[in-house]
This record gives structure tokens, C-alpha cells and sequence, in this order.
């Protein structure tokens, strides 16, 4: 059991703490050698087209609108391509007047599906209509920063980057976004040294010519995108001038969209079992550490519980009572969450993410995660 315990905490610990401290050691000890960036001037600026895949965003829709018609980009370089999947609201009829409107001088498009097909569904429309050479894929919540289409095509000057991600900026004192803080300078370190393992679907861009049409069943568009470039010897790139902006949420919400992201991937894993082969996978030593390891770790959590009872129940001293009032102390906190203070919100939220793969795991297994938004 001592031997089980220590295995158990050795893997939590180096999820968590050992592995961004590796990776920030290794950014810093080999960085990636990067090509200067690209000139995005008026006269060379490469076409971009945004594709916004929209479902019932009629709210963000017009916030959205302003920040893309505001990027610090040549205006007669950049197409707005709008597909509204079924929607319920005024998305489409919003989508269409702002469209219409003077500013926009014929750059946006609208394009509409009178059924819900799912959002895959939707970039695979937007991607066939664009005619940029560049595409930048983004969700109607999250504006985007001015020099956001800028920063991005300037990385893709680099043959070697596949992918430009943006970085998401969350606002607000919920523990999703502490932790996407920690997942930003995860993601940054990774970026520095190989690569980034995945994308952020607020904000990336990668090459018309590149892009692949997606399965209609894909959950997670924003890791199946990037990690085929990945497994095709290109980089992904974090660019940190790029950036879209949202608020964090609160568990419950966080709850729902992770178990649908954790299924997600599960089912990328099974999509394309490349990425589990090191001698396939460039960055594989980034994927097992942040991917796999993270859907592994409730269950590691679960059996270090149980050994920890085990022991106590025989009554053994040493440190297993120790070890076991430490979990129970840490799992009231996290049912208590901010009602204790900012590491009873801490808690809660590791809880929760973690429950949440236990949750997108059953998912998975009963093909029970709808595809549809």
C-alpha cells in the first residue's frame, strides 16, 4: 500500500506542479528558434478571412462585430465570414443589419443553416467560402484585441508555425479563472520550447491551403485542427499580442464545459491514436503530460483515497491517518468552496475540473456528448 500511495501522489504532484515546472525549464535551457516575423504592411499584408461560427449569440454579436472591424489590419485585407447554425434568437437578422451597415462596406458575409448542425459543420462552410490564404477562426463571446489579426498572420510568416494561437484573457475572481492562469503559463512555456498542444478556439489562424475539412462528429475542433498540423511536423505557435477576452465562469458553468472539452478528448484520442505514439507524435512528452495525465488524475485521486482508508481502517500509524484527515480536510474545503475563503474556491474548482473528466469519460463511453451547441 505505501508503495501504491507514493506512486499515487508522485503522479498528482508531477501533473500539477512537476510538469510546468519541467517545461518551464526546458523553454528557458531550449527555446525554439523563431523566424523574424512577417511584414503585414498594405501593400503584402496576406488576405485574412474570419470565420465566426455563431448559435444563438445575438447578445455578443454586435461587441464582436466592432472589435473585428477594428483590428489594426489593412480593412481591404480582411473578410468577415458569418455562419449563424440554426439559430433561435435574432443572430441572423443581427448578423445581416450590421452586415448592411456602412463600416462594413461589403466585407461581411452571411451565411446561414436553417437547422442546427453543429459547430464543426459551420467551420467547414466558413472555411469553404473564405477566400483568404489566412484564416482566423474565433467565437462570437470573446472580442478580440486590435492588434490581434496582426500579431497573428506576422507568426505564420514562419513556415515552420502551423497554428497562431491567441491567448484567452478571462475577467473576474471565479476559480476557473485562477486556474486559467495557470493553464496560460502552461501553454506559454510550451509555446517557448517545441509547441503548444492544442489551440485556443477564441482565437487562431492557420493557412487555407492547411486546412483540413472537419468530421462533423469532432467535439474538440480547436485540438483536432492544430494537432493534425502537429503530427504533420508543423509547430503551434502562442502568440501573446493576439488576445480575445471573456469572463471566467463560475463551477457550474466551468463543470458543463469541461465535461463536454474532456470528452472531447477522449474522443480525439480515438480519432487519431497517432498522437499517443512517441514516435509519431513531435510533442509527445507535452501531450501524455497535459492531456493524458489530466483526464488520469481523478482516478489517481480516487485510488490514493482509498489506500489511505484501507490503512487507517487496519489501523496503521505513520503518516497514513495523516495522509487520509488531509483528503477528507481537502474535499470538505472544496464542498464549502469560497465560503471558506480563496483556497476552499481553489479546491472546489480542482474538484470539479477533475470530477468533470470522471463525468466526459461516461460521456464518451455512452456516446452521449451531443456535437450540437
Amino acid at each position: 500500500m505505501i508503495i501504491c500511495a507514493v506512486v499515487m501522489l508522485a503522479l498528482l504532484a508531477f501533473t500539477y506542479v512537476g510538469y510546468p515546472a519541467t517545461i518551464g525549464a526546458l523553454a528557458r535551457l531550449a527555446p525554439v528558434r523563431k523566424a523574424a516575423g512577417g511584414d503585414v504592411s498594405a501593400a503584402t499584408a496576406p488576405l485574412v478571412s474570419i470565420c465566426l461560427p455563431v448559435c444563438d449569440g445575438a447578445s455578443f454579436l454586435a461587441a464582436k462585430i466592432d472589435s473585428l472591424l477594428a483590428q489594426d489590419y489593412p480593412a481591404d485585407r480582411i473578410e468577415i465570414l458569418i455562419y449563424c447554425d440554426g439559430c433561435r434568437d435574432d443572430s441572423e437578422a443581427l448578423a445581416r443589419a450590421l452586415a448592411a451597415e456602412p463600416r462594413a462596406a461589403g466585407r461581411i458575409t452571411v451565411i446561414a443553416a436553417q437547422e442546427r448542425l453543429g459547430k464543426p459543420t459551420g467551420i467547414n462552410a466558413l472555411a469553404a467560402a473564405a477566400r483568404g490564404e489566412l484564416l482566423l477562426f474565433n467565437d462570437v463571446r470573446q472580442p478580440l484585441s486590435p492588434g490581434a489579426t496582426r500579431a497573428l498572420a506576422a507568426a505564420l510568416a514562419d513556415a515552420a508555425v502551423g497554428c497562431a494561437t491567441g491567448e484567452l484573457v478571462l475577467a473576474g475572481g471565479a476559480g476557473s479563472g485562477v486556474y486559467w492562469k495557470y493553464e496560460r503559463w502552461i501553454r506559454s512555456q510550451e509555446s517557448r520550447f517545441r509547441g503548444v498542444v492544442g489551440m485556443t478556439g477564441a482565437i487562431a489562424m492557420m493557412r487555407r491551403a492547411e486546412f483540413v475539412p472537419l468530421p462533423e462528429a469532432t467535439i474538440l475542433d480547436d485540438v483536432l485542427m492544430p494537432m493534425r498540423l502537429v503530427l504533420a511536423g508543423k509547430r503551434v505557435a502562442l502568440v501573446g499580442d493576439a488576445q480575445a477576452f471573456d469572463a471566467a465562469f463560475e463551477d457550474d458553468r466551468e463543470f458543463r464545459r469541461k465535461v463536454r472539452t474532456l470528452s472531447g478528448n477522449y474522443q480525439l484520442f480515438a480519432m487519431m491514436p497517432a498522437l499517443l505514439l512517441p514516435w509519431r507524435n513531435p510533442i509527445w512528452f507535452e501531450t501524455f503530460s497535459h492531456k493524458i495525465l489530466r483526464l488520469l488524475a481523478p482516478w489517481f485521486m480516487v485510488v490514493l483515497l482509498l489506500v489511505s482508508l484501507a490503512a487507517t481502517a487496519e489501523g496503521q500509524g505513520g503518516a497514513w491517518p495523516l495522509l487520509l484527515v488531509g483528503q477528507v480536510g481537502f474535499y470538505v474545503a472544496s464542498a464549502a468552496g469560497r465560503r471558506v475563503g480563496a483556497i476552499g474556491g481553489l479546491a472546489r474548482t480542482f474538484v470539479v475540473l477533475n470530477a468533470a473528466a470522471v463525468v466526459g469519460l461516461w460521456r464518451f463511453l455512452r456516446r452521449g456528448q451531443r456535437v450540437t451547441w
